[in-house]
């Protein structure tokens, strides 16, 4: 039995930039067992398992190590294969069922695709031990929004320049670490540290937009902005609050189309 799988760099209209992610298309669902294994072979930050439905499609997505509750990235990667590859009509918005964040849902809006996703309110919250430390930076704010922080930094210049102790930084307990700071090019920029979950650092983090946005919309006083996240690919993230949710659009590039044998 062969199982059909492509990767794909979301965020970007250009290849080897953004973020990759696997997307695995299956017939039926397969045990989470057999999806981690999956997931730990393609050693991406992200491998989405994609499984038809009446209404939609069953969406999950897995780290190396373990199963999240939201991806961005590899949900713009999942509606970019089911469209590109002829498999649902380019016009039809697509419906995913999570476990763990609700439905959501993806249409086309010209070359790009928007994204649907609760928005992940930022609470202020005391830096925990140890944090700044290992990120190499006195934090001006620290927040909490769903499973990750928030840390506002000075500039611009010291959210790029950062190297954190990714041993220390993985003791924190959360799903990551969402650095950010106001950008003279875009809106803001950010990164983001997930050593806690086998990602040291993701190139470009969807869902942590879905906390970037209302964060930056509350300082900025507006609900459209463009976001860019300082990682070595470099990926950009246009986000708009809408209420209790965040539109996120992105471009995506297929780069490998293939077969698991196993």
């Amino acid at each position: 039995m062969t199982t059909p799988i492509w990767q794909v760099d979301a965020f970007t209209s250009e290849p080897f930039r953004g973020n990759p992610a696997a997307v695995c298309v299956l017939d039926d669902p397969r045990p989470k067992t057999w999806m981690q294994q999956v997931a730990a072979e393609m050693n991406l930050s992200e491998t989405a398992f994609v499984v038809p439905r009446d209404s939609g499609f069953q969406l999950r997505w897995f780290t190396p190590a373990c199963e999240v509750r939201l991806c961005g990235h590899a949900t713009l990667a999942s509606a970019h294969v089911l469209w590109s590859e002829g498999l649902v009509e380019s016009t039809t918005k697509i419906v995913f069922d999570t476990l763990h964040s609700g439905t959501l849902t993806a249409r086309r809006d010209g070359d790009r695709i928007e994204l649907d996703f609760p928005a992940r309110v930022p609470i202020k919250v005391d830096a925990p031990e140890g944090m700044g430390e290992a990120l190499g930076l006195e934090p001006e704010l620290v927040a909490r929004a769903a499973d990750d922080f928030l840390v506002l930094a000075d500039n611009e210049a010291t959210v790029r320049a950062l190297t954190p102790d990714f041993q220390r930084l993985g003791k924190v307990e959360a799903r990551g670490v969402i650095v950010t700071a106001p950008a003279a090019e875009f809106d803001f920029v950010s990164r983001f540290f997930g050593p806690a979950v086998g990602i040291d650092e993701d190139p470009v983090t969807g869902s942590a937009h879905c906390c970037l946005c209302p964060f930056w919309a509350e300082r900025l006083g507006k609900l459209k902005m463009i976001g860019y996240q300082a990682s070595a690919r470099g990926g950009v993230v246009t986000v708009v609050l809408d209420g209790d949710r965040v539109k996120l659009s992105g471009s995506a590039v297929t780069t490998v189309r293939g077969v698991l044998l196993v």
